[in-house]
Formats: structure tokens, C-alpha cells, sequence
């Protein structure tokens, strides 16, 4: 979709050349953009917020388990629900701004690969460590429950975290 902008150098307004916008370029086109980046920063950002603050929080025992299992169910909709999007407005994006070709032969084409991989990758380690916290019951359940997903979470914050980077890289138009 970036490859059909293209930077206008004769403005005089800055160093930098304008960046314009082509009359191709249509309202859902960018429907699809805006509800797929919201979308994706929704998801890693909840990800990363569960890694980060929640689970630190249930092993100091202010989290009960009735809240970590309705912490869990919520992340897990908003995965399954995050996936219907993804798979809606970046199949459109990816429709309509690459080819076969384009997709495995450049290296923006790499990066929406490796998001998608890396999107299908950090859906697995969310529903499988969301699954075992849900079953805790008890205080004993949920710490036995975190120490046995810890591994999970943290690769999902890792993955959460390459994410956001190769968004930034193809929000950037870094290419190569």
C-alpha cells in the first residue's frame, strides 16, 4: 500500500519533500488501515500490560484468582476478536498493496510475512497461557498456574514487542 505514495521534492516548505497521497488511494483503504493498527496496538498493548503488570501482581497475591480468570477470558476475546480483524482488513491491505511476487520478493513484502507468522505465533501463546490461568481456583492453583505459563507469557511479550517494531519498520517505509 506504502509503494503507491510517492514524495513530491519540488516543495519548498522544508528540507523534506511532501508526501502525496494518490487519488487511488480509497476511503476503505483506509478504513482498513485505522481499524487494523488500533486493532493491533489494542492487542500487543494488553498482551504486554498482562506480562507486565498483571501477572507480576497476581505472584504478590493482589490479584485473586476470580480476577485473573476474568483477566484471562477478556484476553482471550479480544484475541479471537482481534483475529477476525486481522484477517479482514489485513487480507484487504495486503490484497490491494502487494502480489505473490511483491510479498516474498521485497523486503516490505518480508515484513508483512513476518508480522503475519509472528501474529499467528502470539495468538497461540495467548490462548494457551490465558487456558491455564483460567483453570486456577485457588490462590495455591493461580501461583502454580503462573509459574508453569511464565515461560509462555514472557515469549508472548517478546513476540508482543516484534510485533510493534516491524509495524514501526513498515509504518517507516523502511525497505531493503
Amino acid at each position: 500500500m506504502f509503494a503507491k505514495y510517492r514524495i513530491d521534492t519540488s516543495s519548498t516548505d522544508g528540507i523534506y519533500g511532501a508526501v502525496v497521497q494518490p487519488s487511488a488511494m480509497s476511503v476503505i483503504d483506509s478504513v482498513m488501515q485505522v481499524v487494523h493498527v488500533l486493532f493491533a496496538g489494542l492487542w500487543t498493548g494488553s498482551v504486554l500490560f498482562v506480562v507486565g503488570a498483571v501477572l507480576p501482581a497476581s505472584t504478590a497475591g493482589t490479584i485473586s484468582p476470580d480476577a485473573m480468570t476474568a483477566i484471562s477470558n477478556r484476553l482471550s476475546w479480544l484475541t479471537r476478536i482481534s483475529a477476525l480483524v486481522f484477517v479482514a482488513t489485513g487480507g484487504h491491505l495486503a490484497g490491494t498493496g502487494y502480489t505473490v511476487g511483491s510479498l516474498f520478493g521485497t523486503g516490505r513484502g518480508q515484513l508483512v510475512v513476518a508480522m503475519l507468522v509472528l501474529w499467528f505465533v502470539l495468538t497461540g501463546l495467548v490462548e494457551v497461557g490465558s487456558k491455564r490461568l483460567r483453570g486456577a481456583s485457588t490462590v495455591a492453583d493461580l501461583e502454580a498456574a503462573i509459574a508453569s505459563t511464565r515461560s509462555l507469557w514472557l515469549a508472548a511479550g517478546g513476540v508482543a514487542v516484534v510485533l510493534l517494531v516491524d509495524a514501526g519498520l513498515l509504518a517507516a517505509g523502511v525497505t531493503w
